[in-house]
């Protein structure tokens, strides 16, 4: 979107949203020079921003708390069973699998925070523990690729031959058809 628009949608809504605003500056920051009706939008702008008639709408600031409690769940997991075996797992994608798994908990203040991650120790400590559990033993029944290989740049039967052979070696009850 251009400055020009940005501004007259400012104008015609009466705020200029963060999204908006990181637009203008974005503009700004990358082009080598603004053209005369850009320098003439943001007098507008800024002339409206200083009456009154357009607001700035301000950053909303959130954190999900359930992110916090099951991070720190699966590290501490993770780190046990890394220190009595010689398996290694990765801590974001147990993280990633037990949320998309679980209720956000968002908060926009301390107290909210404080609040939130009383509510899930008393309430979800099972359920995040589960899901927790649930993610490490998805991830240790993945299939340890460390060197995947690109199919090549080939006909279409021969992509599927190459398929077909990967499948064979790295699939879990992969059947081939004649």
């Amino acid at each position: 979107m251009s400055i020009e628009k940005i501004v007259e949608q400012a104008l015609q809504d009466g705020y200029l949203t963060p999204s908006m605003e990181a637009e203008v500056g974005r503009i700004c920051n990358t082009a080598s020079e603004l053209s005369i009706e850009e320098y003439m939008a943001l007098d507008r702008l800024m002339g409206a921003l200083l009456t009154g008639e357009v607001v700035v709408l301000p950053r909303k600031q959130f954190i999900n708390v359930m992110e916090e409690l099951v991070l720190s769940d699966a590290i501490a997991r993770v780190a046990d069973i890394e220190a009595t075996s010689d398996l290694s797992l990765d801590v974001g994608d147990i993280a990633a699998y037990a949320l998309n798994r679980l209720p956000p908990l968002y908060a926009t203040t301390e107290e909210g925070a404080h609040f939130q991650r009383a509510r899930a120790k008393e309430q979800l400590h099972d359920l995040i523990s589960k899901e927790v559990n649930s993610a490490i033993a998805r991830n240790l029944d993945r299939p340890d690729t460390p060197n995947p290989t690109a199919l090549g740049k080939s006909s279409g039967n021969e992509v599927l031959s190459q398929l077909s052979t990967w499948l064979q070696a790295n699939a879990t009850n992969f059947e081939p058809q004649p």
